[in-house]
């Protein structure tokens, strides 16, 4: 369950990427990051949210946004993800579930009536003090880049 709240201090946390590189939050220190949360590589949902990202990634940048996706997926099939949709960013691999569970995105969610512990797709905005800004429960994954712009310019 999300029990982190806007305003709260982003909690640390080191995983390897889809190259096999360590990386961590304080490499993001000074830096504004979209820090965001999906169920699994190469699925419909997941898909479309990490294109928009991608045809918006020039934006984001411009913004002075860096992006960060994790997965519970292994860096291995991040790789395959990263290179089938020419992906800008890093992908974190957390199939252990340490960064999930630290940001209490790990819940139970239903599906055609079905109750299930998955991954709830979230998406923190952490600012570059470290602090989290804006946290999308449920990102618009068609406009996810333009809705994170428009409620960084709002607050």
């Amino acid at each position: 369950m999300i029990t982190l709240q806007e305003g709260d201090k982003a909690p640390a946390f080191k995983g390897r990427d889809q190259n096999g590189k360590a990386v961590s939050l304080s490499d993001f220190k000074g830096k504004k990051l979209v820090l965001y949360f999906y169920p699994q590589d190469d699925t419909p949902t997941c898909t479309v949210q990490a294109c928009n990202l991608r045809d918006n990634y020039a934006l984001l940048r411009k913004e002075g946004f860096e992006v960060l996706g994790v997965s519970p997926d292994e860096a291995a099939k991040h790789k395959k993800f990263e290179v089938k949709y020419d992906l800008p960013f890093t992908l974190l691999a957390d199939p252990e579930h340490t960064i999930i569970d630290k940001y209490g995105v790990w819940d139970e969610k239903q599906l055609y009536g079905r109750k299930y512990m998955g991954l709830l797709r979230t998406t923190f905005v952490i600012d570059e003090k470290g602090i989290i800004r804006k946290i999308f429960l449920r990102p618009k994954n068609k406009q996810h880049a333009e809705e994170i712009i428009a409620a960084w310019k709002q607050l």
